[in-house]
């Protein structure tokens, strides 16, 4: 196989990768309402509301750092979506996310639509050879240091396909398997076997 074979694989599989897992998503946030999503469950567990939020706006966010495109959320989405906390809250602590809700579910879902197309829409275009680019060069900030992505990259530093690996294809899987234990609690089944 030669090189570009190669890019080209790598480039299929995460497009195909990337969809899969949005559909996971869409088919929770299909299958609850809002009394599911903004469930209090106990101190210390965090709602849906959270998870849902989180690795949306966290995929705009990243998004950003890969492409330069600025980020979907703004004061208008959270007009219309009205988060209890108009923050994704990875620097925060769990005390303060427990109170996270959704208000307007809908407007949640046209957004996190909104965010996933245009991922999918870029990896559809996206010329494997930029996948090398180094986002993110060694010696990292203590901010990105402690992060799986900068334990994950190569010697060069944090590159375009380590970002889309880790901070939007691995972040998703795990925000969604703390979703579908979350369903659990809330007398919804898991999703997938």
């Amino acid at each position: 196989m030669t090189n570009n074979e190669m890019s080209h694989l790598i480039a299929d599989s995460l497009r195909r990768r990337m969809k899969t897992m949005h559909s996971l998503y869409y088919q929770a946030v299909d299958t609850m309402d809002l009394s599911h999503v903004n469930h209090f469950e106990r101190e210390g567990v965090l709602p849906i509301a959270f998870s849902l939020f989180h690795y949306t706006n966290m995929q705009d966010a990243s998004f950003m750092l890969i492409t330069g495109i600025a980020p979907i959320w703004n004061e208008s989405w959270q007009e219309r979506v009205q988060m209890s906390i108009n923050d994704h809250g990875k620097h925060r602590t769990v005390d303060e996310m427990i109170l996270q809700r959704i208000g307007n579910y809908e407007a949640f879902k046209e957004y996190q639509r909104a965010v996933f197309d245009r991922t999918e829409a870029y990896l559809e275009g996206i010329d494997a050879k930029d996948f090398v680019k180094v986002l993110i060069a060694p010696p990292y900030p203590p901010q990105v240091a402690s992060t799986y992505s900068a334990r994950c990259a190569g010697p060069n530093g944090i590159t375009v396909l380590d970002g889309f690996e880790c901070w939007l294809y691995q972040h998703g899987l795990r925000h969604m398997g703390e979703i579908e234990l979350a369903r659990g609690l809330v007398g919804l089944g898991g999703m997938t076997s």
